[in-house]
């Protein structure tokens, strides 16, 4: 399992608002991108979640605006685990800039969901194990 998981974006004419630079929404999607490509390098996709008898929703996003970001640049997303609880989990996210400048760094916290009652349940081992190995 991969405690730290990237993934390099490079930022689109259509992600930019009346500022010039990133909308602040874009940015939350950009977190939603990095989280799926740990999920993806931890064997832990959509499909094989929903198999545990799990799935993940997302409760809370708490975002901290550093750097306005433009279009072109290349930002790297870092995704890593930070606390494991009995049926949430949270993640530490940043959006760093090139030349290595902190644009965002957020905590989001998701829970685990039974997909046919829709209630909160104990996390799955195998996604629990790749917050402690």
């Amino acid at each position: 399992m991969m405690k730290e998981v990237t993934l390099d974006i490079v930022v689109r004419p259509t992600e930019i608002d009346v500022n010039a630079h990133v909308n602040n929404a874009k940015f939350v999607e950009y977190l939603e991108w990095g989280r799926e490509e740990w999920y993806d390098r931890n064997d832990l996709q959509y499909d094989r979640l929903k198999a545990m008898g799990a799935t993940t929703v997302t409760v809370n996003v708490n975002v901290n605006y550093r750097s306005e970001c433009r279009q072109g640049e290349v930002l790297t997303i870092v995704t890593r685990p930070e606390r494991l609880g009995r049926t949430s989990f949270t993640f530490h996210q940043e959006i760093r800039k090139a030349d290595g400048t902190v644009a965002i760094d957020a905590s989001v916290t998701l829970v685990t969901v039974d997909p046919e009652t829709r209630k909160p349940r104990v996390v799955p081992e195998e996604l629990a194990a790749a917050f402690t190995t």
